[in-house]
C-alpha cells in the first residue's frame, strides 16, 4: 500500500503545475490541496516554514519543498515508472545546467510586463536570443528537452511556457515566432 502523497499548490502556479504534471506521468495518487496564498493556511506554513512558498509535496507525512527538488524526490520514489532524469549521469546533468540556465533568465522574461515602449524591442530580443539559445544547444534535434519522452526539463521549462504566451499578448510582442521548434 502506497503512502499518502498530497500536493500544496495553486492552479494557475507553473511550479505546482510542474509537481502535477509529474505525478500524473509517474501515475501517481495524490490530494491537490489549493493554497490561498492571500491566506496561506496553517499546514502550509507548517510544511513549509522557510518560504511560506506553494508547491509542498507532502508524503508519509514528510513536507518536500522547491519544485525542482520535488520532481527529483518524485523520480527517485517512483523509479519504475516513467522516468523524469535520464538514467546517464552526463544526460543528467545536461538536463540540470538547461534547467538552471532558464530559471537563471526567468526575470528576462518577466521583465517584459514592466517594458516601456522604448525598452520593449531590447527587452523582445534577449527573450529571442535566449530561446534561441535553448532552442539551438538544449532542444537540438529532440522532440522533447529529454528525447523522445517528456522529461525534466520539458516539465521545469514548459510548464511556464503558457505565462511567456500571455505576456506576448499583453504586450503585443512574438517571442516564439522567431524560433523554430518551441
Amino acid at each position: 500500500m502506497e503512502e499518502a502523497v498530497k500536493l500544496f499548490g495553486g492552479r494557475s502556479s507553473p511550479f505546482s503545475c510542474r509537481v502535477e504534471c509529474a505525478l500524473k506521468l509517474k501515475g501517481v495518487k495524490y490530494e491537490f490541496i489549493k493554497e490561498d496564498l492571500s491566506n496561506k493556511s496553517e499546514l502550509l506554513l507548517q510544511y513549509n516554514p522557510v518560504h511560506k512558498k506553494i508547491p509542498v509535496l507532502v508524503h508519509g507525512g514528510k513536507p518536500i519543498v522547491e519544485s525542482l527538488i520535488i520532481l527529483e524526490y518524485i523520480d527517485e520514489m517512483w523509479p519504475d515508472r516513467h522516468p523524469i532524469l535520464p538514467k546517464d549521469p552526463y544526460e543528467r546533468s545536461k538536463a540540470r545546467f538547461w534547467t538552471k540556465f532558464m530559471e537563471t533568465k526567468e526575470s528576462t522574461f518577466w521583465s517584459l510586463i514592466f517594458a516601456t515602449e522604448e525598452t520593449k524591442e531590447k527587452i523582445v530580443n534577449e527573450n529571442v536570443e535566449v530561446l534561441k539559445t535553448l532552442e539551438e544547444h538544449a532542444l537540438g534535434d529532440k522532440r522533447f528537452f529529454g528525447g523522445d519522452d517528456i522529461g525534466f526539463m520539458d516539465l521545469a521549462i514548459g510548464t511556464g511556457i503558457h505565462w511567456m504566451k500571455v505576456i506576448e499578448d499583453i504586450k503585443q510582442v512574438k517571442l516564439f515566432e522567431t524560433c523554430n521548434r518551441l
